[in-house]
């Protein structure tokens, strides 16, 4: 049988790594699958978390894309993925930074490309690879980015232009993904980690008192994948983003508090396709291939 293919659609390079990278891993160590990630920037307006690397930043040296290229590329080697793209090729889309922020308007930023010629690399590639799922973000990017939410709506219109076999014959033969995820936390488990991450460099909670004043996170019962993955290869990986991922921060609080399984559970909303068997008292998958 043919390797399934599942594809992964990130903003930035770590994001495949922060918010998929147990599961990226899972599924690269399967025989039965191939994994493909598409990445829309090189993250030029990330914050340089090492001090001898400072000048690499945007209101510096402007250097740190080029940077974050090598990290890209130790981390999803570290996850055992080879087939990596960035759309539209290396440096075409800029990061656009925090919402509101000037980088905004920059003319390469992610956030103001053309939908539609963004979708159109991202066809290219569905195209080529015939993946039977998509992994991105969901209408809001997660937690409000600006690329997040232009790689969400660039994903899911790719997503419907590649099953037309009228658009773009050009790009390939149409091709329809048959299941879509978006990433997401359930409730339980924030409200579960929200203490133990108070005083972490990173704290993903900061600024809020409690978790309903947090833009993320949807009640148990709308989750409907749960995959634990590989927690080694994604340590692995998060080592190589040593500009991104300082010690202390966020990501080592998790698993070094809350235990390994919290740092490998990593969890998903079915958008598109039947929901497979699953488990727990949820029923969620614990497989994105899950009846297919």
């Amino acid at each position: 049988m043919s390797a399934r293919g599942i594809l992964f659609v990130h903003a930035h390079p770590d994001d495949e790594t922060v918010g998929t990278g147990a599961t990226i891993a899972h599924y690269a160590a399967r025989p039965d699958a191939h994994v493909t990630i598409v990445t829309c920037t090189l993250g030029e307006e990330g914050e340089v978390r090492v001090p001898h690397l400072a000048g690499l930043a945007a209101d510096r040296a402007d250097q740190l894309g080029g940077y974050r290229y090598w990290e890209y590329r130790q981390a999803t080697a570290a996850l055992g993925v080879t087939d990596t793209h960035f759309l539209g090729g290396v440096a075409r889309y800029r990061d656009s930074g925090m919402m509101g922020l000037r980088a905004n308007d920059h003319p390469r930023a992610f956030w103001g490309a053309d939908r539609d010629e963004a979708a159109a690399d991202l066809v290219a590639v569905i195209r080529d690879r015939a993946p039977e799922v998509l992994v991105t973000y969901d209408p809001d990017g997660f937690y409000g980015h600006p690329d997040h939410i232009q790689a969400h709506r660039v994903a899911m219109r790719a997503a419907d232009l590649a099953a037309d076999p009228t658009w773009r014959p050009d790009l390939g033969p149409a091709h329809d993904i048959r299941k879509i995820y978006w990433t997401t936390m359930p409730r339980s488990i924030i409200e579960a980690q929200f203490d133990a991450f108070t005083g972490a460099t990173d704290n993903p909670f900061a600024g809020a008192e409690s978790v309903d004043d947090l833009p993320f996170g949807v009640p148990d019962d709308e989750i409907d994948a749960c995959v634990i993955g590989d927690t080694s290869s994604k340590r692995e990986a998060m080592a190589a983003y040593a500009t991104q991922i300082a010690p202390g921060d966020w990501l080592d609080v998790l698993g070094d508090k809350l235990g390994e399984d919290a740092l490998g559970a990593e969890h998903y909303r079915l958008v598109k396709g039947e929901r497979g068997p699953g488990g727990g008292e949820h029923g969620w998958e614990s497989d994105l291939f899950a009846g297919l």
